[in-house]
C-alpha cells in the first residue's frame, strides 16, 4: 500500500488503544476500585472482577461502578452509598507505567522527525494526562489536546472541536491533517467531519468493528501507519 495524494502538513494521533493497550490501564483501575471496596467490607478480588467485566462490555460507557455493584449483588441503597468513594478510586488511579504497543515508540519518533505531531484524546483530563505520563510519551508531542477540556463529554470525538484545536496548535488547516486512530466512529469520523484524511489502526478493543465510516487507509498498527506516511517501509 502507498499513500495517495500530498503529504500531510501535520499528524494527529489518538492515545487509548492506538499507542498502548487500554486494557492495561483498565485492569489496574479495576484493582484500585477493588481495594477501595475492601474498606467497606467488600471482597476486593470479586469487586475488581465485577468492574473489569463491565469495562470489557464497553469501556467508554457511563455507570461502570453502578453496574458492577449491582452485579456484585449489593442492594441499591447500599450500592449508592459506596459509589462516590469507588468512583474516586477509579479516577484517582495513577499507573506508574503503561506498556506501549510493540514498535509504537519508534513509529512515533519517526513521524515526529518528519511532521509536527499532536495527541488527541477523549476522557477525564486528570486520567488522560496520567495515562500519557505512564506511557512515557508526555514530551513526544508538539501538542496534546484532551477534548473534555474543551467542553466536557459533549466535545468528545467525533465532535470536531478537538481536531480543530489540534490543527490550530499545529499551525495548519484541519483539512491538511492526517488523523491516526483505532475507532472508525470517533477517529475516522472526526477527520471526515473536517475534510482531513485518516488512517485506521486495527489495535485494541475496537480492532474488529466495521470500517464505518471508511478511513483513507486501514493498517494493522502504528508501525504500518508511520511506514505508509513516510513511504520508506518500516520506520
Amino acid at each position: 500500500m502507498t499513500w495517495a495524494g500530498p503529504a500531510p502538513a501535520a499528524v494527529v494521533i489518538d492515545l487509548d488503544d492506538t499507542l498502548y493497550p487500554q486494557a492495561a490501564y483498565l485492569y489496574g483501575a479495576a484493582r484500585a476500585v477493588g481495594r477501595a471496596g475492601a474498606a467497606a467490607g467488600l471482597d476486593p478480588v470479586r469487586l475488581g472482577r465485577a468492574v473489569r467485566r463491565q469495562l470489557v462490555a464497553g469501556s467508554d460507557r457511563g455507570g461502570t461502578i453502578d453496574r458492577a455493584l449491582t452485579a456484585y449483588g449489593l442492594p441499591p441503597a447500599e450500592a449508592a452509598a459506596l459509589v462516590p468513594a469507588l468512583v474516586a478510586a477509579f479516577t484517582g488511579y495513577r499507573p506508574r507505567r503503561l506498556p506501549l504497543f510493540p514498535g509504537a515508540a519508534a513509529a512515533l519518533a519517526a513521524l515526529s522527525a518528519h511532521y509536527p505531531v499532536a495527541c488527541l484524546t477523549d476522557g477525564n483530563p486528570v486520567i488522560q494526562r496520567a495515562k500519557l505520563c505512564a506511557t512515557g510519551l508526555s514530551e513526544a508531542f508538539t501538542a496534546v489536546v484532551i477534548t473534555d477540556e474543551l467542553g466536557g463529554r459533549a466535545t468528545r470525538k467525533p465532535h470536531p472541536a478537538g481536531l480543530r484545536e489540534a490543527a490550530s496548535l499545529l499551525g495548519t488547516d484541519p483539512g491538511a491533517l492526517v488523523m491516526i486512530g483505532d475507532r472508525p466512529g470517533k477517529d475516522v469520523a472526526v477527520a471526515a467531519a473536517l475534510g482531513a484524511r485518516s488512517i485506521r489502526v486495527r489495535t485494541g478493543e475496537y480492532a474488529h468493528v466495521p470500517d464505518d465510516p471508511p478511513a483513507t487507509a486501514v493498517v494493522p498498527d502504528l508501525i504500518a501507519a508511520a511506514a505508509l506516511l513516510l513511504g520508506d517501509g518500516t520506520p
